[in-house]
């Protein structure tokens, strides 16, 4: 923990006026910092925001990023939703200037215990649950990171006692090591630490699949950025891994701090696990405490019971109750956006899983469902393979709907599967966006069946985020008569 007069002085441009930029900006002015904010987009298209930090005393720079403006900075703060390839920070870069994000500010100034979680899925999940456990044990508890507010925005109300579940994604992640700012010389103590590699004294990394291969340059860089939750506590840290994801096994097995595994398929000391139809906890002696029986869980799929089980080992590293733990696993029905029930109709019931962004994502869905499918598919590919998916799709799915700009780009792997698949009957059909998709959903689905929203793509063709497709979703399904 540090205090912010510790960076007093230094002159901030914040890059990107999203939600962390938002926020930074805000708590930065508040604090007497000079601060310029630059985003690419013109005041016209950011409503309110310029003219409320102008009033707060933050300078902006908008519709461009001038070089201009690396003429008189001490720190940059990057929005992670912002390339460091862009131009601009390839020329900070060159020039030596430091560069952070709000997520690892918020844990330089952090007073509080931080629990932090990432993976290619499964982490909003995990997170959201372990943070409903650790206010049941009765501790003052702050969820945030890659979802909700961003945690500055309540940093100076943090107390020691408290404790912070953060998700912390690939973007967020990069800015953790201190490679980020290699040969970045400073003779300011705060920004030399600010810029140090760090990470949560207990932290997880739930899985690694191909993931973001359109903004990482390679899957070894998006891996690289993954493990830097992990690869910088202090000697008394533990780390929460996935036994039964190669890419997690092998970093775990190599790593020289404590590792606590969650496995539906084995069983390890002080790890966590699926014994029969039971959840349980095993102590260092490999006996089991139990949690829950696989029935009284609410949610679906392997891959959420694969997700508490580590939400209860990061609440027992973090001292909660297997009593606290419970309350919680029995009751929790999800987060939306993620196999979120939506509605019945006709006898069809009606999901949206928008989250799913990944063809990873689209698989564990599709093991979810026992039901006959109706499929719903596509949007903008990240440059990552559908070979395993399809064949899933040839043999769980009645019919698939394809929209958005991979339509053609799936059609074609699933023609390529159906080579190796004969005998599958499942139907593809093409629909000029989401509404469309919807309507012939309504058509062809049967009593009985599902409709399932699970794009395995991007949103960005056609929506803002994965949450304003899945919003779509949800009203245009509504609206159904």
């Amino acid at each position: 923990m540090a205090d912010i007069s510790t960076l007093a002085g230094l002159r901030v441009v914040i890059v990107g006026l999203g939600q962390e930029g938002t926020a930074l900006a805000a708590y930065l002015t508040r604090h007497g910092f000079r601060v310029t904010v630059t985003d690419a987009q013109p005041a016209e298209k950011l409503g309110s925001i310029p003219a409320t930090l102008a009033a707060a005393g933050a300078s902006l720079v908008l519709g461009e990023h001038p070089l201009s403006l690396l003429d008189e900075v001490d720190l940059i703060l990057v929005s992670p939703g912002v390339p460091l390839q862009i131009p601009f920070l390839e020329a900070a870069r060159s020039r030596r200037i430091p560069l952070s994000t709000e997520s690892r500010l918020f844990c330089y100034l952090c007073p509080a215990l931080i629990v932090g979680i990432s993976g290619s899925s499964g982490k909003t999940t995990t997170t959201t649950m372990l943070g409903k456990i650790m206010e049941a044990s009765g501790r003052t508890t702050w969820v945030g990171g890659n979802i909700g507010r961003p945690l500055i925005e309540v940093v100076d109300q943090i107390s020691p006692a408290d404790v912070v579940v953060m998700e912390l994604s690939s973007f967020q992640l990069e800015y953790f090591h201190a490679r980020m700012n290699q040969g970045v010389k400073t003779e300011h103590p705060g920004l030399a630490a600010l810029l140090a590699s760090w990470s949560p004294p207990i932290s997880a990394i739930l899985n690694i699949t191909p993931n973001h291969l359109d903004r990482h340059p390679s899957m070894k860089h998006y891996v690289r950025a993954k493990r830097a939750v992990i690869d910088y506590q202090g000697p008394e840290g533990v780390i929460v891994m996935g036994l039964d994801n190669d890419m997690t096994r092998t970093i775990g097995r190599q790593h020289r701090n404590k590792v606590r595994w969650f496995s539906l398929e084995a069983q390890m000391p002080n790890g966590a696990s699926l014994a029969r139809k039971d959840l349980v906890l095993l102590d260092q002696n490999s006996m089991p405490h139990f949690l829950a029986a696989r029935q009284e869980v609410k949610l679906r799929g392997a891959h959420n019971l694969s997700n508490i089980l580590a939400a209860c080992l990061l609440a027992r590293e973090a001292g909660a109750s297997i009593e606290d733990m419970r309350s919680v696993i029995t009751t929790f029905t999800g987060v939306p956006h993620r196999l979120e029930f939506v509605r019945e109709r006709a006898g069809v019931n009606y999901f949206n899983d928008s989250v799913s962004t990944t063809p990873g994502r689209l698989i564990a869905a599709l093991h979810s469902y026992n039901e006959p499918l109706v499929l719903l598919a596509g949007g903008r590919d990240k440059n990552l393979p559908w070979d395993d998916v399809t064949r899933l799709i040839l043999h769980k799915v009645r019919t698939v709907i394809l929209f958005g700009e991979a339509t053609e780009l799936i059609a074609k792997a699933l023609d390529k599967a159906r080579h190796e698949i004969t005998q599958s009957q499942t139907v593809v059909q093409r629909a000029a966006s989401l509404e469309e998709a919807v309507n012939m959903a309504a058509q062809v689905a049967q009593p009985g069946q599902v409709v399932l929203l699970s794009p395995g793509c991007a949103s960005f063709d056609a929506f803002r985020s994965y949450a304003e497709r899945g919003e779509r979703f949800k009203e245009l399904v509504r609206g159904l008569s």
